[in-house]
């Protein structure tokens, strides 16, 4: 992952910090047996996620074809031939 610079946007660190503030949030009313705030932790969770695929839409992302991952995998199916194994004999 670390060669694709996977998660290294603003949306995706924005995302998971909200999402993080909220598990704490889930986490420190669950302890204390609060039911409603221990919900209210749950929905900045989701928001977490609804902000970080927001911002993504508007170009704060990294874009899917960027990744070397797609371009190596575009790059095999252009070749139709398969090479032979070193020891094969023809």
């Amino acid at each position: 992952m670390a060669g694709s610079s996977h998660g290294h946007t603003p949306a995706a660190w924005t995302g998971v910090t909200i999402a993080f503030i909220g598990f704490c949030v889930s986490g420190a009313y669950m302890v204390m047996a609060q039911p409603l705030g221990f919900w209210a932790g749950m929905v900045i969770i989701v928001l977490g996620g609804v902000v970080g695929v927001i911002m993504r839409a508007m170009g704060m992302g990294q874009p899917k074809d960027a990744h070397a991952v797609y371009e190596t995998a575009a790059a095999r199916t252009k070749t139709a031939t398969t090479p032979e194994p070193a020891g094969a004999k023809g």
